[in-house]
């Protein structure tokens, strides 16, 4: 299978080496991620500045864009064919609930889905002492388990986050849907030595609605959450709604 890998950690982050040396033993795996890491960019695309292609080593290359660049750079430029999979990741850190909306991690996958090509968005829940190869044999098992079935990804993707535990200890899969977070975010002020002020923005990212069904409750409970993301982002529940307010026109 060839398989097309990206991120927004960046070229050099440990979960998407791990993850290229892995499956390149039994894939054909090229790899194109950022040439630095570009967390948190969403779905950017490039648009009003040249973008640069470096090849770093056989089937590796980095770009100066952003993870949804690389995914159109990979496909029409770089690979020798358009790829069986995308996967993006393996991301230093969960991308749950609302956060999937800010993730260049999930981006990069939606890319790949928004050219019709099976594709999923790997995290893991934690924010240091990761266990890449762990995640690593767990994705393994879930994409030979989808390369085995017929699945229309015409329209979504997986968004996977794997707890950050021995792979031993996972209890196993849990299909989801978004979960909730409870940001709690704060904005710092500063002052710079120029007396000009700047600002960094932050905030509490712990908290969350643990309910059943949902990626932080897979997680938290020791399972590997997979969440079916859609590509049709209408709020079909609010169609007759609106329907009704809008029934006389103008």
């Amino acid at each position: 299978m060839l398989v097309l890998l990206s991120n927004d950690d960046g070229i050099h982050s440990e979960g998407l080496i791990c993850l290229r040396d892995n499956l390149k033993r039994e894939h054909q795996v090229y790899t194109v991620a950022p040439e630095k890491e570009r967390t948190c960019i969403g779905h950017a695309v490039t648009l009003h500045k040249p973008l640069r292609i470096k090849e770093i080593s056989e089937y590796t290359y980095t770009t100066n864009g952003t993870p949804a660049d690389c995914i159109l750079l990979g496909v029409y430029k770089i690979l020798p064919r358009r790829p069986d999979m995308v996967i993006s990741g393996i991301n230093k850190g969960p991308n749950m609930g609302q956060d999937v909306n800010y993730s260049g991690t999930v981006a990069a996958a939606k890319e790949g889905a928004f050219l019709g090509i099976p594709s999923m968005a790997v995290s893991i829940a934690a924010i240091d002492n990761f266990y890449f190869n762990d995640a690593v044999n767990i994705l393994s098992k879930i994409i030979m388990l989808v390369s085995k079935k017929v699945i229309a990804f015409e329209h979504a993707f997986l968004n996977i986050n794997i707890p950050n535990i021995p792979s031993d200890k996972i209890k196993g899969f849990m299909v989801t849907r978004l979960g909730k977070r409870i940001y709690n975010d704060i904005i710092t002020e500063r002052v710079d030595p120029r007396g000009k002020k700047y600002y960094w923005i932050g905030g509490n990212i712990d908290r969350y609605h643990n309910d059943e069904g949902t990626d932080f409750f897979a997680v938290e409970h020791g399972y590997v959450s997979i969440t079916p993301l859609g590509l049709d982002a209408t709020y079909i529940n609010f169609i007759d709604v609106l329907k009704n307010i809008f029934k006389e026109g103008l």
